[in-house]
């Protein structure tokens, strides 16, 4: 492979400390680097001077003759006044961007439902940052450097996106280089990953699943004082290894290898016990929602949500954004109001929601972190039975990645990942037992979103998520649900027994899904009545259970695909062809399952 780009003894150092001592790398043809590390430790000015936007204090970058860099940093340079079109293709004829295929799959991919002659001041932050990525992805680069390019990208772009830079690396030689916390991501796209610590960078083959297993692997070697981060790496790799269908359906990393090195690890979670402990707290009843809706300005916004949460539930809840994710949980936490239907509480239930904004802070603004903690209760408990154990509010901070140091630091001086944390610890503290967490992973390096699952595996009552995270979403829930629009486009609940894949196969059959003339529309019957709508609802409940079941014997098949003799092609084939047929079958199953819901109405 060729050389593209290198780094010999780079050097940076800031006032108040030194970033990078003497940094020697090298990127060469088809290299698809993801850069990892803690929040601070200079991962995005690694890359700055890589790519060639950021001068070293000393040291050198040099690039081969004639290799385009293109780049998309955290900063927002658009100008308000271009349009869409302006700022993705420029001054390109029509017929010449509209004839490229990459061009259109970029625009399909980011800026699909967005009108191309909108001004960039007229949109939010989350849709300019997809035009500054489209506007990047449209052109042709040699090497490609992305800063953190999966914010404000839901769950389906952020897929589009990973599927995407494969496909333009297995048909272009140039190399990848990303910032991202996203792990998920990593591991989808990425063939190597750069650790940024102690002003080092280390290299690991491989995306995030084998980065983990080789960190371990170092780790364990290591002095004893890296014990409290081992012992996190190491139970993450327990979760690659045994949790996630979709790693172990396609193993990343030595298999014998990472079971020798979970072997004495238990499960993430004590599942059992847990629910124990949340049902004595809760009791049998948490929150009901009965055939609920929500309207707004005569329109249905919410409708036919019947959902009936139970104790020490951990439920991912994933829609596109508007579909009515929020407004679910703020039927849930009572601060919305239901226009149709009824919700059922329970008598003792807590409900605590992390919002995406830091509205818990916003009163001890000013304070440094020791007073706001002193004010709140001694010791909190995490865990049950046996593995209970009594914690001080500081003992907490520390497991949340906060020194002794900071905890004399005013709040507004913490960084935005210190903030959440913080939040996340007062509402902790506040003692709920029904949890809400609204985008929680902002501002989350990879090894503190690690710690905070961690803790989240010690928390015992009910837990709702709703994130773009899907690493995380997977790794904390054991269920998902779907808002997903109906034929009037309302929001209807949707369970998902095959979880985040089964998501982006409903939307994927939703968008194919041929849209009704208007005359059409307005002349169909607006729902089914009486004995046609019985048939109709137990049609779509036997489907739902046939779905569920069929999705149970295709992650158990993709299970067992791991562990099978992978010198016996021909067996291999018989099993992938019966997974294929059975996702074939699904597919079906949910066509159907959409065409009886339009029905119903």
């Amino acid at each position: 492979m060729a050389h593209l780009l290198g780094a010999e003894a780079l050097h940076l150092e800031y006032p108040t400390r030194v970033v990078f001592d003497s940094v020697t790398l090298g990127i060469e043809e088809g290299d698809r680097i993801g850069i990892v590390g803690r929040n601070g430790d200079g991962k995005s000015s690694l890359l700055g001077m890589l790519a060639g936007i950021k001068e070293p204090n000393s040291g050198r970058v040099t690039v081969r003759g004639g290799i385009r860099i293109g780049v998309l940093d955290q900063a927002d340079t658009l100008p308000d006044d271009l349009t869409i079109a302006q700022a993705v293709v420029g001054d390109t004829p029509k017929h010449e961007w509209a004839g490229d295929a990459r061009v259109r799959d970029v625009i399909e991919g980011l800026l699909g439902g967005l009108p191309w002659e909108a001004e960039i001041g007229t949109l939010s932050g989350g849709q300019r940052r997809r035009v500054s990525l489209a506007k990047l992805l449209a052109g042709d680069w040699d090497v490609i450097a992305l800063d953190e390019p999966t914010n404000h990208l839901d769950v389906e772009a952020i897929t589009w996106l990973a599927g995407h830079l494969k496909k333009r690396w297995a048909a272009n030689a140039g190399a990848l280089m990303v910032v991202t916390h996203d792990r998920w991501f990593l591991d989808e796209v990425c063939t190597e990953t750069w650790e940024v610590h102690d002003r080092i960078v280390e290299p690991f083959e491989g995306g995030y699943a084998a980065y983990i297993l080789q960190r371990v692997e170092r780790d364990r070697m290591a002095a004893a004082t890296e014990a409290k981060r081992q012992n996190l790496a190491r139970k993450e790799l327990a979760w690659l290894r045994r949790g996630a269908p979709a790693r172990t359906s396609k193993p990343k990393f030595r298999i014998d290898a990472a079971n020798e090195l979970i072997a004495d690890v238990p499960e993430i979670r004590d599942k059992v016990s847990l629910q124990s402990l949340a049902a004595s707290r809760l009791g049998k009843d948490v929150v009901d929602l009965l055939d609920v809706g929500v309207a707004w300005d005569g329109r249905d916004f919410l409708r036919d949500i019947e959902w009936r949460i139970a104790p020490g539930e951990r439920t991912g809840i994933l829609g596109v954004n508007g579909a009515g994710k929020s407004t679910l949980l703020g039927l849930i936490s009572g601060t919305v109001e239901p226009t149709s239907g009824r919700i059922k509480r329970g008598t003792t239930v807590r409900v605590k929601t992390l919002t995406q904004r830091l509205e818990e802070l916003e009163e001890v603004w000013d304070e440094p972190v020791r007073v706001v903690i002193s004010r709140l209760r001694t010791s909190y408990t995490l865990g049950a039975g046996s593995k209970a154990q009594d914690l001080t509010p500081g003992q907490l901070l520390e497991r949340l990645g906060f020194s002794s140091a900071q905890l004399s630091t005013p709040v507004k001086d913490l960084s935005g990942g210190q903030q959440r944390r913080l939040q996340l610890l007062l509402v902790l503290l506040d003692q709920p037992n029904v949890l809400i967490l609204d985008e929680p992973t902002n501002d989350m390096d990879t090894d503190m979103l690690a710690a905070i699952e961690d803790l989240l595996d010690s928390w015992s009552g009910t837990l709702l998520v709703v994130s773009h995270d899907r690493y995380f979403l997977e790794r904390v829930t054991d269920q998902q649900y779907a808002i997903l629009p109906g034929p009037d486009g309302a929001g209807r609940l949707r369970h998902l027994p095959g979880g985040v894949d089964e998501y982006l196969r409903l939307r994927q059959l939703q968008d194919a899904a041929p849209a009704k003339p208007a005359a059409q529309a307005e002349a169909a019957p607006k729902g089914l009545e009486g004995a046609a709508l019985r048939a109709a609802q137990k049609e779509v409940s036997a489907l739902e259970r046939r779905i569920q079941k069929l999705t149970e014997q295709v992650d158990a098949a993709k299970h067992a695909l791991a562990d099978h003799d992978q010198s016996d092609y021909a067996g291999l084939g018989e099993k992938m062809k019966a997974i294929g047929e059975q996702e074939a079958e699904i597919e079906e199953l949910e066509l159907r399952w959409f065409e009886l819901t339009e029905e119903i109405g």
